[in-house]
């Protein structure tokens, strides 16, 4: 599966960004889905994460509360909804699947770029 991360761009501090994450060549209902964020200078870090069903989500503590992950599987999608957006949220946005389970991520798409200015 070819997966490809969209919407990205420039907002201003408390604005809001919808990233979406397209599966293509298989369904990404198979796959428990993530994001995850690089800033310049930084390793790349967990964001987000929602299992196969949608049943279950996961967030690192630096964005709980202000952004929210889900899937639509019918549409071979996945979302990423940031509100309340700060400066050290600015990074490229990956979005990536794994097989179900305790299953490294092994599926990585071409990453997205969100700025956030103060």
């Amino acid at each position: 599966v070819q997966l490809q991360a969209s919407g990205g761009g420039l907002v201003q501090a408390g604005g809001s960004l919808r990233l979406s994450c397209a599966g293509s060549g298989r369904t990404v209902s198979r796959y428990d889905m993530g994001w995850f964020r690089q800033a310049p200078g930084k390793e790349r870090e967990f964001v987000a994460a929602i299992s196969w069903s949608g049943s279950r989500t996961y967030y690192a503590e630096s964005v709980k509360g202000r952004f929210t992950i889900s899937r639509d599987n019918a549409m071979n999608t996945v979302a990423l909804q940031m509100n309340s957006l700060i400066p050290d949220d600015t990074a490229v946005y990956y979005c990536a699947g794994k097989t179900r389970g305790p299953y490294e991520y092994d599926l990585w798409g071409q990453g997205t770029q969100v700025t956030v200015s103060s």
